[in-house]
């Protein structure tokens, strides 16, 4: 396809008609002052929003610029220093609007060692559910955010993008006509970030209010009906995304491939139409997202049985889609082993001659020794082996017979003093 770009202007688009608004800010502002006093932060500036019903709208702006806060101020958890906030037609603090209000934070604070229909079932009953519509809550909601699988896995279990899963049927639990998402896809891969989305597409074709606040163009440029640009607490553009993407200084006309000819016979046709001001300006190939393409190479390698089970060892590098159970994948494997098998033998060295002495051990018979060695291995036979100091020496049982260097005269006068009983008079004793 080829993509042509003039100069010519683009018409807008017609605006539609306006229904019930949801939430409402007039000139709303919020200022955070220190100890004494003094204003430290004007966070919201004289901010001007209206959020209709049935309406995916998106808050955008980098960090700190008060996206947060303004949510803050629409719940009722801060109160505004100046200006109106309106929800329902009622002020955010009022009680009995909130139970028309879902609200997943830019952090999950879930409880670790609950499973997910425990999480569900937690929340319920702070909202008063009875038994038997909580489970039928419970089973929808995990059936619209794909976790029926784990449900009854612990949350600390859980990866980042099944955290947010939950966090957002933990905010659908009460079934609200508002929902407020901040930061839904925060710390998110492509997979997850594209499941959630998906998500809330369904819950506006659902008919629900959504408030999605974000810092990329990117995670809500394809979700929401209409957006506003927040910087420095003011709102910097409103607006649809084609309203605000649209350049009204080109028009782009998309084709199937076009040959040089081709366009330059197009180009000298816009030059005559328009006294030589206007003309072709660039002529490209279109390309697609990145995160499409990533999408897509997961989507094709699922269709193809393949699994991200994790790296296994045997390279620099680990494939991040690897087959499994497909015959074609083991053969190559083979034939792998195979070839570095052949490779690792024909590396090995040759052979080396044997040495003399090594021709002298591998001889069947033993040769008889001649000359100086006869001799030599004559007086080798006759040395006694002294004992090695290094090696302990077992001690030997006691033989049954006594030794011949025993003298056997000095054990008899020592049994025959053992029989002379204590205190007896010897012959010295009985002399006068």
């Amino acid at each position: 396809m080829t993509q042509l770009s003039s100069n010519a202007e683009m018409s807008p688009a017609p605006n539609a008609g306006s229904p019930r608004a949801v939430v409402g800010c007039q000139q709303l502002s919020k200022v955070f002052k220190d100890f004494w006093m003094r204003d430290r932060a004007r966070a919201v500036d004289r901010l001007d929003l209206v959020i209709n019903e049935h309406e995916v709208f998106g808050l955008l702006g980098p960090n700190g610029s008060g996206k947060s806060t303004t949510i803050k101020l629409i719940l009722g958890l801060l109160k505004p220093t100046s200006g109106r906030v309106s929800v329902f037609g009622k002020a955010p603090t009022d009680v009995s609007i909130k139970r028309r209000i879902g609200y997943l934070p830019e952090e999950s604070y879930l409880y670790p060692f609950l499973n997910a229909r425990e999480t569900l079932d937690y929340y319920a009953k702070l909202f008063g559910l009875d038994a038997k519509t909580r489970k039928n809550r419970i089973d929808e909601l995990l059936h619209m955010v794909g976790l029926e699988h784990a449900q009854f896995r612990p949350v600390r279990e859980y990866s980042k993008g099944m955290q947010r899963r939950i966090g957002i049927a933990q905010a659908l639990i009460n079934d609200p006509d508002l929902l407020i998402l901040d930061e839904p896809t925060t710390g998110l891969d492509p997979i997850g970030t594209r499941q959630v989305k998906d998500l809330i597409i369904e819950l506006g074709r659902r008919g629900k209010t959504v408030i999605l606040s974000s810092h990329l163009l990117s995670d809500v440029e394809d979700v929401v009906d209409r957006m506003v640009i927040l910087y420095g607490g003011r709102i910097r553009g409103e607006g649809t995304c084609d309203e605000l993407l649209a350049s009204n200084e080109r028009t782009v006309i998309e084709t199937d491939e076009l040959d040089e000819q081709t366009i330059a016979e197009i180009d000298e046709v816009i030059r005559r139409r328009t006294g030589g001001e206007k003309s072709i300006r660039q002529v490209s190939a279109p390309r697609q997202k990145l995160e499409e393409l990533f999408l897509g190479i997961v989507e094709r390698a699922q269709q193809e049985k393949a699994s991200t089970s994790g790296a296994r060892q045997g390279g620099m590098t680990a494939a991040f889609l690897r087959a499994e159970g497909e015959q074609v994948e083991r053969q190559q494997g083979e034939e792998l082993i195979e070839s570095l098998l052949e490779d690792e033998q024909a590396a090995e060295p040759a052979v080396e001659e044997q040495t003399p002495l090594a021709a002298a051990i591998d001889q069947s018979e033993p040769s008889e020794p001649q000359g100086e060695d006869e001799s030599l291995i004559g007086s080798l036979m006759d040395t006694e082996p002294q004992p090695d100091a290094s090696v302990p020496i077992a001690p030997q049982e006691r033989a049954d017979t006594p030794e011949e260097d025993v003298d056997l005269g000095v054990i008899g006068s020592l049994l025959d003093e053992s029989d002379e009983e204590p205190g007896s008079e010897t012959d010295e004793d009985r002399k006068p």
